[in-house]
């Protein structure tokens, strides 16, 4: 499962006054101390110069690595509520009476965590913008608590597939709140990269390590015990995000710092303040849905972004169906045995994680050779490795899946299969995150909103056809298929790295976004 991440580029569609979220660091240096409006006799509260202290920006490393290890960790640990009860589909149709014969019925209620995950990111995280990073995290995490209760204690299967509906809904808040953390503490594509990559491969292993993790839950205890784990440890942890997870957002600190000159009885507000009275509640969602779904239908780059990328998050969800009919015909393993197998996956998460920073490296290092903004890296070099890994990792690894699936080989061969595509898709997200960001500028939220969109959707549904697929096509020639699909996605964006020049000429909002950088390059000069 993988949220919208348009935070943590230090882009978004948020304005502080007339400046974007993403140049809060040109706010600070123009903004200076708080000043009057003549006209309106208002107190416009800002910064206190480029230095201010409590400008997150502003933070010491170790202030701004703290809150950033907490949102990865949360990132990580919640993303495996979405996958830690497959292992348990067994028992779970047992006490239910849920049949998987001719439909893995059992998947359900991953599905519907992934639908309320999509729905959640699409619809209401733009309206928490407003009210700041922590008390909607602290409150999430609450809520999210209160869900992971009846997946523990459910009576019914109804009652699995709708809790885990909001509970998908409320970590998809966690996650984006989490990735709102880097945006608003690191201030250049320099020192976001290795956050950000951090970030991605957290909430990508925390979906492929659920199935361990459950696993050993259900190996020792019961598949009831593996809510009753999850609630303990979240339940342990909040303690520690209460005394630390502290507000981060300038939006926030400001309107909180306007508040309290208010109480002195001064005529004080942001521009953020002043600007949003004039915005209806309905409007600010119209806005905030119709902006992706016009990128996707009119964007050539946003379309082909979000069939890769949901694709890629699709596959590792559908692992988790397809390991145990794999390894279960194979080598005659348990449910629990092949969802141990899927660490396989995250150790090549993590090589991936490796390798993403060598990307960063080409991208910077491409800044020599732009002739179009001379000093500027060139938002396609983004794409390098991305290609690479979608045809060596992704297709590589679903070949390699394929191909060893025959019971006289040893299990090690399809499991280095799965890390292979494991480590292609840490690669292909991050580079296409990266790239939307830099291409899009200050419409990147909306761009990676409607590719999150993309990605909740195949990795609710792509991997109900998996046992079918499987029975039907066989072990080796349904994974075969489904590395065709890989390989020719990842061939795709080889057309953006040859026109990409010209097709960012043709679009409206990359131009913007163009502009947009120039003047910053002239600012910075």
């Amino acid at each position: 499962m993988v949220f919208s991440r348009g935070d943590v580029s230090g882009h978004d569609d948020q304005t502080i006054g007339t400046y974007t979220l993403s140049s809060q660091r040109d706010m600070n240096v123009d903004s200076g101390t708080d000043h009057q409006d003549p006209n309106l006799n208002i107190q416009i509260v800002s910064w206190d110069g480029p230095r201010d202290p409590r400008n997150p920006y502003n933070w010491s490393l170790r202030e701004k690595w703290l809150l950033t290890a907490l949102a990865i960790f949360t990132t990580f640990i919640t993303m495996m509520n979405g996958t830690i009860i497959t292992v348990a589909h067994e028992a779970i149709n047992e006490r239910f009476n849920i049949s998987d014969a001719n439909f893995p019925h059992s998947y359900w209620p991953v599905t519907s965590w992934a639908v309320g995950g999509g729905c959640f990111s699409l619809l209401v995280l733009p309206l928490m913008e407003d009210f700041g990073v922590r008390w909607v995290f602290l409150g999430t995490y609450l809520i999210f608590l209160c869900f992971v209760v009846p997946q523990a204690v459910a009576q019914n299967f109804a009652t699995l597939i709708v809790t885990r509906f909001f509970a998908g809904g409320c970590v998809s808040i966690l996650a984006n709140t989490s990735a709102t953390v880097i945006g608003n503490v690191w201030d250049s594509e320099r020192s976001r990269n290795v956050p950000v990559s951090l970030y991605i491969v957290a909430y990508l292993a925390g979906s492929s390590i659920g199935p361990v993790i459950g696993a050993a839950i259900f190996q020792a205890l019961s598949w009831r015990w593996i809510g009753y784990v999850q609630l303990i440890w979240y339940g342990a942890l909040f303690p520690m995000y209460f005394f630390l997870f502290k507000e981060c957002r300038g939006i926030a600190i400001l309107g909180q710092r306007a508040k309290a000159l208010r109480r002195e009885g001064k005529n004080a507000y942001t521009q953020h303040e002043i600007d949003a009275q004039d915005q209806s509640m309905l409007s600010i969602v119209g806005h905030s849905a119709s902006r992706p779904l016009l990128l996707f239908f009119t964007e050539s780059v946003v379309f082909v972004s979000t069939l890769w990328s949901a694709f890629t998050v699709g596959t590792l969800y559908l692992f988790t169906q397809s390991v145990e009919q794999v390894f279960a015909d194979l080598y005659g393993w348990t449910p629990s045995q092949a969802g141990y197998v899927q660490s396989a996956i995250v150790v090549g998460e993590c090589i991936g994680w490796v390798l993403t920073l060598f990307s960063a490296k080409l991208y910077f290092d491409s800044a020599s050779r732009n002739t179009e903004m001379p000093g500027t890296p060139i938002p396609e070099a983004r794409l390098y490795l991305a290609i690479v890994g979608g045809v060596f990792g992704i297709s590589g690894g679903m070949f390699t899946y394929a191909w060893t699936s025959y019971p006289y080989l040893p299990w090690i061969a399809p499991a280095i299969g799965l890390a292979m595509v494991g480590a292609g898709s840490v690669i292909v997200v991050t580079g296409i995150s990266d790239y939307v960001v830099d291409a899009y500028s200050k419409y990147a939220g909306s761009a990676i909103g409607i590719i999150a969109t993309g990605e909740n959707t195949l990795a609710a549904f792509l991997p109900l056809a998996t046992m079918s697929m499987y029975s039907t096509l066989g072990l080796r020639w349904a994974s075969t298929l489904l590395a065709f699909i890989a390989l020719a996605l990842s061939f795709a964006p080889i057309l953006v790295l040859i026109w990409g020049k010209d097709i960012r000429a043709r679009s409206p909002f990359m131009k913007e976004a163009m502009v947009e950088k120039r003047r910053k390059s002239f600012d910075s000069v």
